[in-house]
């Protein structure tokens, strides 16, 4: 598959293919494509960005496997930070296509959306677990913490009132080491 073809509504849909060298190229005499820059070194894996779109029926486009991509190389990654990552590789990208993107990668599994109080929605890749996090008051670094011992006990409610859990969430407070061992942060959040 290669070249420009009519896609939906008229609208034209870049084709492109894996070389034998392991370079992303379009057909056509269409400029040489980098493998959507930020996806090439994620996790090692030059197109995997990609190929999970195309297992949870998403459409492989820039915008979602520079998002994806960016999340993946950054735990724990706020949505501005998301938009810098993926503006300043593909600068058309609008910061709405980035919400939406983030959105339908929330619905579709691919990354999770977390919420500690007091602080913005952060995005992770780390999805189909039940791990918890741990966020310093001071600096507001985030960091990932396994399910205290044997198969996710937290689901375990003392009483469930008739709901049958498959996630819980728990956060856990406190100062991160950086902070600990740094005498301007004696404040908190």
């Amino acid at each position: 598959m290669s070249g420009p073809a009519d896609g939906p509504r008229g609208r034209r849909v870049l084709r492109a293919r894996l070389s034998d060298s392991g370079e992303y190229v379009c057909g056509h005499g269409l400029p040489k494509l980098e493998p959507f820059q930020n996806a090439a070194y994620v996790g090692g894996v030059a197109f995997d960005c990609a190929a999970q779109l195309r297992a949870v029926s998403l459409r492989v486009t820039r915008p979602r496997v520079a998002v994806l991509a960016a999340v993946r190389a950054h735990p724990h990654v706020d949505t501005d930070t998301v938009i810098g990552l993926v503006r300043a590789d593909h600068p058309a990208v609008s910061h709405q296509a980035v919400y939406d993107v983030l959105r339908a990668l929330t619905s579709a599994g691919l990354v999770r959306r977390i919420e500690p109080a007091g602080t913005t929605a952060r995005y992770e890749s780390r999805v189909g677990d039940n791990h918890h996090h741990v966020v310093c008051r001071s600096c507001g670094a985030i960091a990932d913490v396994d399910c205290a011992a044997g198969h996710a006990p937290c689901l375990t409610a003392s009483d469930g009132h008739g709901f049958v859990a498959d996630e819980a969430e728990v956060v856990y407070w406190g100062r991160c080491p950086d902070c600990m061992h740094s005498p301007t942060s004696e404040g908190s959040r």
